[in-house]
């Protein structure tokens, strides 16, 4: 994941609403939106090569989503997984600020990342190149390939189209977030970060929706979930064009794979 955007709790009636972009290498094998054959309550991408994932939810109600921590000065080859973080909360029943405190003396052997985890007590949120663990308060919050609400140019590009397509409906759905996260508007070179990448890298990376050599926005998700308990969930997929659609009421499923 390279862009989240988070509404948790700004709406009557929807307790979280995220707006993601998963920006990876075009050939690397990755698996759309699904429930896993192997953890059925499992909603999620899967990242093919390691097993892994970047966003999911589950039918239990926990939600969990990841992104990588942009430093290449500090990236240790042979370093497990970061994706193996987000697929193991998924799968097990700990409370989130449990899982957490229990894997904070292992965090040390991953390279950078920032994750969200959510359950039935908050949601929370924890880097390995930042803080302690916290419990975040109702608000927007965004997340790139740095810390929490780290004020890159995407990020704030994003929470302003996010919340401005909000602001005109009466209630949210998933596809009024869907625009924000094809944006292709680069940032001026003075506005760009510099996270250790070449200059001409740091420009291909700057737009909410990326498009570079081999590597780019690979797909979008939105979800939404109420107070009630429903969960939708909607994926698009940019290199075959499928577009996946489930709702999650503690059983069902919306839909029936990519639609193209």
């Amino acid at each position: 994941m390279c862009l989240i955007l988070i509404a948790y709790r700004c709406y009557p009636g929807i307790d979280l609403l995220v707006a993601a972009n998963r920006d990876e290498f075009y050939d690397r094998p990755t698996a759309p939106l699904a429930f896993w054959d192997d953890a059925p309550q499992v909603l999620a991408g899967r990242d093919l090569q390691h097993g892994g994932t970047w966003l999911g939810v589950t039918q239990t109600g926990r939600f969990a989503a990841l992104t990588n921590y942009r430093d290449p000065r500090q990236v240790r080859p042979g370093a497990p997984s970061r994706g193996q973080l987000v697929s193991a909360y998924l799968q097990g029943v700990e409370p989130a600020t449990d899982y957490l405190a229990r894997l904070t003396t292992q965090f040390s052997h991953y390279n950078g990342f920032s994750l969200l985890l959510g359950d039935a007590a908050g949601l929370h949120y924890y880097s390995n190149r930042g803080d302690a663990p916290r419990t975040l308060l109702p608000g927007w919050y965004g997340l790139s390939n740095h810390l929490l609400n780290t004020p890159w140019p995407k990020l704030k590009r994003g929470l302003a189209l996010a919340q401005s397509a909000l602001a005109q409906q009466p209630e949210p759905v998933p596809d009024d977030l869907l625009p924000a996260l094809t944006d292709r508007a680069p940032a001026p070179d003075a506005a760009l970060p510099r996270t250790g990448v070449p200059l001409e890298w740091e420009r291909w990376l700057s737009p909410i929706f990326i498009e570079a050599p081999g590597y780019g926005t690979r797909s979008s998700t939105v979800l939404l979930t109420k107070e009630s308990g429903l969960a939708l969930m909607v994926e698009i997929t940019w290199l075959d064009g499928g577009r996946c659609e489930f709702a999650l009421n503690g059983l069902s499923e919306r839909g029936d794979g990519p639609r193209h």
